[in-house]
């Protein structure tokens, strides 16, 4: 008697999870973690534990500005692979990509009509704010900068400032999902799909 196979059998029914499974795998390189987590790192010792001087509050104010510029700006970001195998990063513009690590040799290379299929587009910029309010909504849920600038509210404050962050990130989620990007952002899991 033949042992029965182990092996998953692939009838075509996978393929639109199989895509699904793949968009949800890239949202954490959607959302922004990674500035969310350098926020949370340098939070407590900017703010003092939320024991908030003058120059704390400058400091986390600070902080909080730089990481949101970085949340904007790096949803513009952009990496492509070359012929000879070379990863190359960029911001992406009006005009196409801007390559930040070109060598002369390789700007001989592309032509301008190469890179212009990386051009900034209108999801580009629904993705950026949609970061950006994001970071923001979990930066100001955060305690240390709760108890710095928002010490005074009532509970009503508190129970959204709780809130809020879970269903903004859920919010975001269904947007990224159903308004998917192209691009691949410096940090990108799966760089692959660009060639050049």
């Amino acid at each position: 008697m033949a042992e029965p196979s182990l092996a998953p059998q692939n009838h075509g029914v996978n393929r639109p999870v199989h895509h699904t499974l793949a968009s949800a795998a890239n949202l954490a390189n959607l959302l922004p973690t990674g500035t969310t987590l350098a926020f949370q790192t340098f939070a407590p010792s900017f703010s003092n534990n939320g024991l908030c001087h003058l120059s704390n509050r400058y400091l986390t104010a600070i902080l909080t500005f730089v990481c949101a510029a970085f949340c904007f700006l790096s949803s513009f970001t952009d990496t492509f692979v070359d012929g000879t195998g070379k990863l190359h990063y960029g911001i992406a513009t009006f005009r196409g990509l801007y390559i930040f690590n070109f060598d002369e040799r390789d700007r001989d290379r592309y032509e301008k009509k190469e890179l212009k299929r990386f051009r900034l587009r209108f999801v580009d910029f629904v993705h950026a704010f949609v970061s950006l309010m994001l970071f923001l909504i979990f930066a100001l849920s955060d305690s240390n900068v709760q108890s710095c600038y928002f010490s005074q509210v009532g509970s009503d404050w508190n129970s959204l400032f709780m809130n809020l962050p879970m269903g903004a990130g859920a919010l975001s989620t269904f947007l990224f999902t159903i308004f998917p990007t192209t691009r691949r952002g410096i940090g990108y899991a799966d760089i692959t799909a660009h060639r050049v």
